[in-house]
This record gives structure tokens, C-alpha cells and sequence, in this order.
């Protein structure tokens, strides 16, 4: 399996890492079944977190692979913002793992600059990271974060973060683009090791599988974790990582325009209607994004599309803060307003005038009948 370079960690990582979350549902015998097919295959990066099943996906990578773990690159998450708790989540860790010594260890799912600020404090997590690595309990620190990485980048510009992961997909692209810009571009001038997830947009993108994992395989990250509950899974994730070619740059801008998860309803940010020095959609698109990833589009549909939109919209509970980003937002939409016009403007065939209505009718949270 081919392999990359983890930033400034001098770490090789293949390109699948396996990802440990979706453990918590594996019985113990699937799991050792899957570590030990992914290693035998070639791959050397597994990953899990101290909050998957409340450690039950730790115990079960620790029973499959300790007796193989100079084989590969381990690494664990803590969602604990004090350096007390992080010094604890970090030994139980190591506990449940079998393990002396953590590869990669974690800040994880970081969603918020409060957090971030807690977790730099005096006393903070970073501080319990920093004592950990002086012991050799763990070799380097990371952080990850999910949806709008405004809060990663600010941390990276704080601390001396070794490792960044958050997720990197065609349909996201649109709804949190600095992650694909200024985070990315911020890390890579860093020398940061840069890790991809959730190229499968947690799941939405399942029809589409070999062409999301492509897509983000052909960004300049490290590798990308996967997860796979069943062997099945793993041999199809396994395929597509050696056959892979990176997608050129016309094979991109074909997916953006036919990619039917984006369809005739997902902003792709191209600004065309924009109105000059006035209204535009586009900043109102991506508020929408943030608020629930453009899945409530206001079409019937199917159950099984409606339902798994339903599941993800909110999957980052961001919400908040793109009510709040819209408040401030100028000029407002006017409800009443036909904006019919800009429908011609857009490439993508997507009927700007509803759109603009159905967006503000979630960050506005009034129940606006158009």
C-alpha cells in the first residue's frame, strides 16, 4: 500500500487508516478479523478515541493487535478539556490498549475558539499532552475538529500542534470550504501532518464510495481514514485505495457539476449571483451549510433519502452558530421579494429564488410559507 509522509513527524502512513468507531458495534472477533486483515494488507495507521462506546472500541483494538503493535502507527482521542481529565482519559487509554506509548494523541473533535481556549489554558489539556510526551507516553500531538474549522485554525495559530484531522469531502467542500483553503494551506506552510476523514461525508456519499474516496485521497493530506465494520467493506475500501489515481482537475469540475449528492439544490460558492455591491446568495448559502449542510432542501423524496438526511444534517451541532452569523448578516432577505432573476445566473440549475426563501426560513427560525 502506497505511503506518505505525516508532516514534520518523520511517521509514514499509509493511505487507508483504519478508523475505530464504527467498533463499537463490531463483535470482538469481527474486529480482530479486521485489524489483522488491514495489516496483513499493508496498512499501518489505527485509530480510536477514549469516547467510542465509553472506551469499548479501545478494548477491543487492544485485545485484537497489542501482540502486533510494532506493526503499526497507533493512535487515541480525548474529548476531556482539563489537564487533570485528559491525564486520566490518556491512562485509560493506554490501559485499554495494551500499550506503553500512544503514536498520535488527540484534542478531539475541538468545535468551538472556548474550547480551545480552555484547553490551552494554565491547566489546560494541552498541558497534560506536552507532560505526557516528556514522559514517553506519547509521541505526538494532534488535534481534530468537525464541520466549520474556524476553531481548528485558530488553535493552530496558538499551539504547536504536530497533526490536524478533520474531514475533507466533494459534498462538505461546499458547506465549509476554508477546510479545503485557509486550513489546509495553513497547516501545509506549518509542515503540519494533515489527516483526512469522513470522505464519505458520514455516509451520504455511500452510492458514490470510490469516487469520494478519489476525491479526497487527491488532496495533500497524509492519508484517510476509513472505517469498516465488516470484511466486506474493508475489501472494497482496500481496492480503491491500490487502484488509486488521483482525480485531475477536469475530473473534479465534472463532479462538482454532476455529482447527483450536489445536485440542483447544493451551492457550489461560484458567486455568479451574486448582485454587485449588494444582496448575495452565496453568503447566505454558506450560513445554510453551516446551519445543516444543505440536506433540508425542501423536496419530497424517497425514505431512505429522507431519513438519512434527517440523521446527518445536524451531525455537528453547529447550528448556533450560524444563526448567530446570520443575524449580522447584510443586506436581509426579503421574504416577499421575487428573486426569480438570479435563477439564470447559476450554472448548476439551482432555483435560487426558492432557495434564498427556504435558507431564510431556517436561520431566521420563523416558519415562513413560500
Amino acid at each position: 500500500m502506497e505511503k506518505r509522509n505525516l508532516g514534520k513527524t518523520g511517521l509514514e502512513l499509509t493511505l487507508m487508516g483504519m478508523g475505530g468507531f464504527h467498533f463499537i458495534e463490531t463483535p470482538k472477533k469481527e474486529v480482530e478479523l479486521l485489524l489483522n486483515t488491514y495489516l496483513d494488507k499493508g496498512g499501518n495507521y489505527i485509530e480510536t478515541a477514549a469516547d467510542y462506546g465509553d472506551g469499548l472500541s479501545e478494548q477491543k483494538v487492544g485485545l485484537s493487535v497489542a501482540h502486533r503493535r510494532k506493526d503499526f502507527i497507533l493512535t487515541s482521542k480525548c474529548m476531556q478539556r482539563t489537564e487533570e481529565g485528559a491525564t486520566e482519559s490518556l491512562n485509560r487509554s493506554l490501559k485499554y490498549l495494551k500499550t506503553d506509548y500512544l503514536d498520535l494523541f488527540f484534542m478531539h473533535a475541538v468545535q468551538s475558539k472556548a474550547e480551545v481556549d480552555q484547553i490551552h489554558s494554565a491547566d489546560g489539556a494541552f498541558q497534560a499532552a506536552l507532560a505526557a510526551q516528556k514522559e514517553g507516553k506519547i509521541r505526538f500531538i494532534a488535534i481534530s475538529g468537525h464541520g466549520q474549522p474556524d476553531a481548528l485554525e485558530y488553535a493552530i495559530n496558538q499551539a504547536d500542534y504536530d497533526v490536524l484531522m478533520t474531514g475533507f469531502n466533494y459534498y462538505d467542500r461546499f458547506n465549509f470550504p476554508t477546510a479545503e483553503g485557509s486550513l489546509l494551506q495553513t497547516c501545509l506552510k506549518k509542515n503540519m501532518g494533515v489527516l483526512g476523514m469522513k470522505a464519505l461525508a458520514d455516509g451520504y456519499l455511500f452510492k458514490s464510495f470510490e469516487t469520494a474516496i478519489r476525491y479526497t485521497l487527491s488532496l495533500p493530506i497524509a492519508s484517510l481514514v476509513l472505517g469498516a465494520n465488516t470484511l466486506e467493506y474493508l475489501e472494497q475500501d482496500l481496492k480503491v485505495i491500490n487502484d488509486f489515481k488521483p482525480l485531475s482537475e477536469t475530473e473534479k469540475e465534472a463532479l462538482y457539476f454532476k455529482a447527483p449528492e450536489l445536485g440542483d439544490y447544493v451551492c457550489r460558492q461560484c458567486g455568479k449571483c451574486d448582485e454587485e455591491n449588494g444582496f448575495k446568495p452565496s453568503e447566505l448559502f454558506l450560513l445554510e451549510g453551516i446551519f445543516d449542510r444543505q440536506m433540508d432542501n425542501g423536496k419530497v423524496e424517497n425514505p431512505e433519502s429522507f431519513a438519512l438526511r434527517e440523521r446527518l444534517k445536524h451531525w455537528f451541532f453547529q447550528e448556533e452558530i450560524a444563526l448567530q452569523k446570520y443575524q449580522k448578516l447584510s443586506p436581509k432577505v426579503n421574504p416577499d421579494k421575487d428573486y426569480s432573476a438570479l435563477n439564470s445566473t447559476c450554472p448548476y440549475g439551482i432555483d435560487v429564488n426558492k432557495k434564498i426563501k427556504l435558507a431564510h426560513s431556517k436561520l431566521s427560525q420563523k416558519r415562513f410559507i413560500f
